[in-house]
């Protein structure tokens, strides 16, 4: 009997933690620029609402009335997907400055968001790397949501915002641009 529960018990952790699956998006974006300047357009919160497309309606409501410092914690509101508007509430929770800060979710869409922005010299410029480890809500259905339409609207997310920084910045020949994401 005690063996029939073990074995019921482990598969169903097994089960369960089948249904909790994280994904890490991660870019990289190339400039002929100093990361000096990189890092003080990407490291401006005011600028995030320049980089995101129109249609989310990224608002910031409060916390960017100071440079960035760990601990900072910004207010958004954002439409991910239309008839959708949500807040969300970040924390600057590590910060070197010039080099990299991280922004973790309080609360949003999200079950979890951690987000690692890097800048860091290549010859002749600057690169912007991104690490983002997140985690959609509702298990299974945040897996289906994943794979119909998350997954695909972050990618457009980025697009969007390589481009835009191209538009600011240039590019720097030699280097391609990166963008992936997986289940982890």
């Amino acid at each position: 009997m005690f063996n029939y529960i073990n074995y019921y018990l482990n598969n169903r952790v097994v089960s369960l933690l089948k249904l909790m699956k994280m994904y890490r998006l991660t870019a990289k974006q190339y400039f002929p620029i100093q990361p000096a300047e990189a890092w003080d357009f990407l490291s401006n919160p005011e600028n995030l609402q320049k980089i995101t497309p129109e249609h989310m309606r990224f608002t910031i409501l409060s916390g960017t009335q100071e440079p960035m410092y760990a601990g900072q914690v910004i207010h958004y509101a954002v439409t991910p997907f239309p008839g959708f508007r949500t807040r969300w509430v970040t924390e600057i929770t590590h910060l070197k400055e010039g080099s990299y800060f991280v922004d973790e979710q309080r609360f949003g869409p999200y079950s979890f968001w951690h987000h690692k922005h890097f800048i860091s010299e290549v010859e002749n410029g600057a690169m912007m790397r991104d690490v983002i480890d997140y985690k959609l809500p509702l298990g299974p259905l945040g897996h289906l949501a994943q794979t119909l339409f998350v997954r695909r609207q972050l990618r457009d997310i980025f697009r969007h915002r390589e481009k835009t920084l191209e538009a600011v910045f240039g590019t720097l020949p030699g280097y391609s641009t990166l963008l992936n994401i997986e289940t982890i």
